[in-house]
């Protein structure tokens, strides 16, 4: 009995490090001093909108590195791609990394629903990327926890990580 509880302690602790190896879960060493970004009222994109309201149903979906849909899992990037294709028609390729040097960058207190963006969680630039969906929210699929989430641009986490804001309407 005690070898099956090892065994098992062991393999959950193998799966849990696995899950945390990819889109956004290592923690850098240093924290950095974080300015609260303030938000400006922008007008609507519909787009946008469309955008960030079919992201939200996607909320729960599970995490799969190098997942591109929900039956299969997604990941960060697979995420944005998959939500822009259905929700807009638009055809968003690649990595995180990938889709920060497209888009028009802008800056972040103008963020409006549907924007992306991007942070620096693998010690990476531009590794990790969600979809802005407006009171300083946003969407994304991230390894930790396993499952597409809301969490706040002013996330301790997440914060000191943000690097950049695009978008690809109007």
């Amino acid at each position: 009995m005690e070898k099956r509880t090892s065994r098992r302690g062991m393999l959950l602790a193998l799966l849990a490090a696995s899950v945390l190896t990819a889109c956004g879960t290592p923690t850098p060493s240093r924290r950095q001093a974080v300015k609260p970004i303030l938000y400006e009222p922008q007008p609507v994109s519909e787009q946008g909108n469309e955008v960030a309201l079919f992201a939200m149903g996607l909320i729960d979906i599970g995490y799969q590195f190098g997942g591109k849909n929900p039956e299969a899992g997604l990941d960060c990037s697979g995420m944005v791609s998959y939500i822009y294709g259905k929700a807009v028609g638009m055809r968003l390729l690649g990595s995180a990394a990938d889709m920060a040097r497209r888009g028009r960058e802008i800056e972040p207190r103008t963020l409006r629903p549907g924007d992306l963006v991007f942070f620096n969680t693998l010690n990476r630039p531009f590794s990790h990327v969600g979809i802005y969906i407006g009171d300083g929210r946003f969407i994304h699929a991230p390894s930790s926890r396993g499952r597409v989430r809301i969490d706040r641009m002013d996330n301790v986490y997440f914060a000191p990580r943000f690097e950049m804001a695009r978008t690809y309407f109007d």
